[in-house]
């Protein structure tokens, strides 16, 4: 098939305005900010600030982030793979307003998590104690019991939901909006009143 200039120019701004408006729209997600193991972009949605504020006052917020706990280290693969499907089934609930009161882990969430507990703490779990000799799936199974099912509180301190920590202060993101379009709205508001 042939196209003629007419034809290949309006293809081209066809092709331009679907690739700037999906880059525009994952400028808006910040998803920039996803890329990386900085815990400040799991706040970009504000249902995870008291998870954020929780582990930020924990013995795990000064040594770990939150890729450390939630998402696997086999290799780089399985790595990448998990987070990007955990990540957008976290914007889809998020986008569709089906976000949970109380978030828990799913079943494949949840193996990943106890994994990491037994990575980061083998010693303890294999040397002294013998209870990181199974994994999440054998607990499901009756052959033990989660490492969350004794430390609770570690290291989000229990329920997490704005309601239990009203006052958490976590750094916000700068707004992706461009200044103009943000002076443009206080305007508008302070118009209004």
């Amino acid at each position: 098939m042939i196209f003629s200039t007419k034809q290949k120019i309006i293809w081209l701004i066809v092709a331009g305005a679907l690739v700037g408006g999906i880059a525009l729209f994952l400028y808006g997600l910040r998803f920039h900010t996803f890329l990386g193991n900085d815990p400040k972009a799991c706040i970009n949605c504000h249902i995870m600030e008291p998870y954020y504020a929780t582990w930020m006052h924990s013995s795990h917020g000064r040594n770990t982030n939150c890729n450390d706990c939630h998402v696997p280290h086999e290799n780089f693969a399985r790595k990448w793979f998990f987070k990007g499907m955990d990540g957008s089934r976290h914007v889809a609930m998020f986008v569709t307003r089906r976000e949970p009161f109380a978030m828990r882990a799913n079943p494949t969430s949840a193996n990943v998590i106890m994994n990491n507990c037994i990575r980061c703490h083998t010693q303890l779990n294999q040397e002294f104690v013998k209870t990181g000799r199974i994994n999440y799936m054998m607990t499901q199974q009756g052959a033990g019991k989660a490492c969350w099912d004794c430390h609770r509180d570690v290291p989000h301190g229990g329920i997490n939901t704005p309601a239990t920590t009203p006052n958490n202060l976590v750094p916000r993101p700068p707004s992706p909006a461009p200044e103009w379009l943000a002076k443009t709205i206080q305007r508008n508001k302070q118009n209004k009143q």
